[in-house]
């Protein structure tokens, strides 16, 4: 697998974004990682799917990993969305007769699901990896303290392998900090506003850990619901935490969504 530094001029600054490619690619995945991460962090999930056929592309979002911007700082998750679509636009110019999957994990998820719904089209198939949909305790208990806690998220609760957590605290590209009052609140908006635009009717896999401490699954079901038309499919993994893609089972769950991908690609 071939990896290639991407560099672009997104809604407000430079955004960072990372290529995987073998030989003889089939289908484009675009990649959108979650809060306080970076792209960098899916190089094995980016692997799967190269082995599978994929060309796989990856954003790193404003304030996030090597992108350009405050730390963490979102105010307004629609330009952000557009800038995934510049992403895409350029996925298409290097392959312009691929289809195109979309995956996105956490706030990956819920800004996949509001792309989803803009720009939908012209995609093949979406997954969402524990997406934050419908409603989220945890932001509404942040916006209503005077002060947000300078806590940063707990590594335990991401899997139950604690080689993840260890990663995740010695990465010098994930943010270690407190949350930031605006970026919740755009967090919280943007699932209003999925839940508000209704169903996106192409096809969509919703997976979730049934441990999940940080974006709990009861909340998250509820917003798919809401978000999921006709071609909806749904698979949750009991005992696992947040980060399905890093959980004990991860190859279970790569393999589950690469069968749906393969499932809605056409034929070869």
């Amino acid at each position: 697998m071939d990896e290639t530094d991407l560099e672009y001029a997104g809604h407000a600054g430079t955004i960072a974004g990372r290529r995987w490619e073998g030989e003889g690619a089939a289908y484009i995945v675009l990649l959108v990682h979650g809060y306080g991460e970076h792209s960098g962090r899916y190089e094995h999930v980016a692997q799967r799917f190269v082995d599978d056929g994929a060309v796989v592309y990856a954003v790193d979002h404003v304030g996030h990993g090597r992108s350009e911007g405050d730390p963490v700082l979102i105010e307004d998750f629609e330009p952000v969305c557009e800038d995934v679509h510049l992403l895409e636009g350029r996925a298409r110019v290097e392959y312009p007769t691929l289809p195109v999957i979309l995956i996105g994990h956490s706030m990956g998820g819920l800004i996949a699901a509001r792309y989803a719904q803009r720009f939908g089209e012209g995609l093949t198939a979406v997954v969402l990896s524990g997406p934050v949909l419908g409603s989220w305790a945890a932001a509404e208990g942040l916006l209503a303290a005077d002060e947000i806690p300078d806590a940063p998220i707990d590594p335990s609760i991401l899997s139950r392998d604690p080689a993840v957590g260890e990663a995740y605290v010695a990465d010098p590209l994930v943010w270690h900090g407190a949350f930031k009052r605006p970026t919740i609140e755009a967090i919280v908006h943007t699932m209003q506003t999925v839940t508000q635009a209704g169903a996106f009717d192409g096809p969509v896999l919703w997976l979730h850990g049934e441990e999940d401490p940080l974006v709990p699954i009861g909340p998250s079901r509820v917003g798919f619901g809401s978000f999921g038309g006709r071609q909806a499919a749904s698979k949750s993994y009991p005992g696992a935490r947040h980060e399905i893609f890093n959980e004990t089972n991860r190859d279970e769950v790569l393999g589950d969504a690469i069968a749906f991908v393969r499932q809605h690609l056409p034929e070869r």
